[in-house]
């Protein structure tokens, strides 16, 4: 029976096509799998808790791997492995857990956060999105309260995506200032392809006044794409947390 083990890691998503392997295109997962194989000198299939789109970052992100062999202590493993990976990807630890805990389907909750700054930060400009406004904050929170009634994000989802339905739990939503910062906090069981960008660019029409609640209440109802916000650039946006049940990892 083999051994699976977690790897609990973050990166700059700047330079990369996203997590998942692409033909052409470098990604967070290709760079993880070709040290792996390195390392433990077989071809290692990697499963990430999600599929993060070209430029988002990650504060905390996971996958796991499955090999035949009880790597034992995987503090060495670890700084082989951030020896190997480029320096905008880091890997803060690497263990085993059951054979039954998935990367993807055991997690229970997942938090974005989203980044815009309404000044010119030469050392953030890879991670914030700026915008030379202010927006109603009250409106944007008002409508994150609407947000968390519904369950059916098909107005906010990219078209033609492989999934079996649209229905997503959210948690909590909300937004707050930080100094020059406007950060958007959003947390739920599971997230479509663009969800959050699209939230995003939809929650800045309402704070800057293009539309109302009402308006936004029946876009959410209608479920079309079209009717919604245009996304934000993928710069401002980090996976924040992944939640698992206590005591898988």
């Amino acid at each position: 029976m083999p051994f699976r083990y977690f790897i609990r890691l973050a990166f700059d998503g700047t330079l990369y096509h996203g997590w998942q392997l692409q033909e052409n295109a470098n990604t967070i997962q290709e760079e993880l799998t070709k040290a792996l194989t390195t390392i433990l000198k077989r071809k290692t299939e990697l499963t990430g808790c999600g599929r993060t789109d070209t430029g988002v970052h990650a504060s905390e992100f996971y996958a796991h791997f499955d090999t035949e062999n009880d790597l034992g202590n995987t503090e060495k493993m670890t700084y082989q492995l951030n020896a190997l990976i480029p320096d905008d990807i880091y890997v803060f630890f690497i263990r085993k857990v059951e054979n039954d805990v998935h990367a993807r389907f055991s997690a229970t909750k997942r938090t974005y956060k989203y980044f815009i700054s309404r000044h010119n930060n030469p050392f953030n400009k890879s991670y914030e999105h700026v915008i030379h406004r202010d927006f109603d904050l009250d409106a944007m929170n008002m409508a994150c309260k609407v947000l968390i009634k519904h369950s059916d994000f098909s107005c906010f989802s990219k078209s033609h995506t492989q999934v079996n339905n649209n229905n997503c739990k959210i948690y909590e939503a909300y937004w707050v200032h930080s100094g020059s910062q406007l950060i958007f906090t959003i947390t739920a069981n599971r997230f479509l392809r663009n969800m959050v960008r699209a939230i995003v660019g939809t929650m800045l029409e309402i704070g800057s006044e293009k539309i109302g609640l009402a308006e936004f209440r029946k876009i959410l109802d209608n479920g079309n794409r079209s009717e919604a916000g245009v996304s934000v650039p993928a710069k401002g946006l980090f996976l924040h947390k992944v939640v698992y049940p206590e005591g898988c990892i």
